[in-house]
């Protein structure tokens, strides 16, 4: 039975806060493993405990707001996936990453699966891991910043976040390479 890595990232469409990406192997199978977004926060919750518990090897990669706005998107994926990638001590056959773009195509026994968060057990506890661990993030960046909601929306384009850029600003966690975040600074 071949060792598959799976891998997969949340935050890139989020206006505030860091990119992860979550790296896991799974040896036993975990039950309700599905796509992190289908999931309520308390089965991620739930469920990441599992993960982390059970699986042979975890590794998160995580790239600041700065590093996402300094670097291009494309760019800091590669970067977090990599980083989550190293924490992988143990040996893997294959590293699978979620989508129709294989941002680790320089690494050997590396692929993309569309929809793999669906399909690949292990991609889809990487998707749980990663977004379990950056919404806590942005819990937190929510009691330094009260005002903007990160505790609800984590970062992501909401009428409730924009209405908070319009009346407090940007703040130090906003990606100022984003269009609203950019619309925001312009006079």
């Amino acid at each position: 039975m071949s060792v598959i890595v799976g891998i997969d990232e949340v935050g890139r469409g989020s206006w505030a806060g860091p990119l992860v990406a979550g790296a896991v192997i799974l040896n036993t199978p975990v039950t309700g493993l599905k796509d992190s977004k289908k999931l309520t926060k308390i089965q991620r919750k739930k469920l990441a405990i599992i993960i982390n518990s059970k699986a042979l090897a975890v590794g998160l990669g995580w790239v600041s707001h700065d590093q996402v706005d300094k670097l291009g998107l494309t760019s800091a994926v590669t970067l977090a996936m990599r980083l989550a990638i190293q924490q992988i001590e143990i040996a893997y056959d294959e590293i699978i990453v979620d989508g129709n773009f294989n941002f680790l195509s320089l690494t050997p026994n590396s692929r993309s699966v569309i929809n793999g968060d669906a399909l690949i057990p292990s991609i889809s506890a990487a998707s749980i891991v990663a977004k379990v661990a950056r919404d806590e993030f942005m819990s937190q960046i929510a009691l330094k910043y009260p005002n903007y909601g990160f505790e609800t929306h984590v970062g992501y384009g909401t009428a409730r976040h924009l209405a908070a850029i319009r009346k407090y600003g940007v703040c130090s966690i906003h990606r100022l390479s984003y269009n609203p975040i950019k619309q925001a600074l312009s006079p």
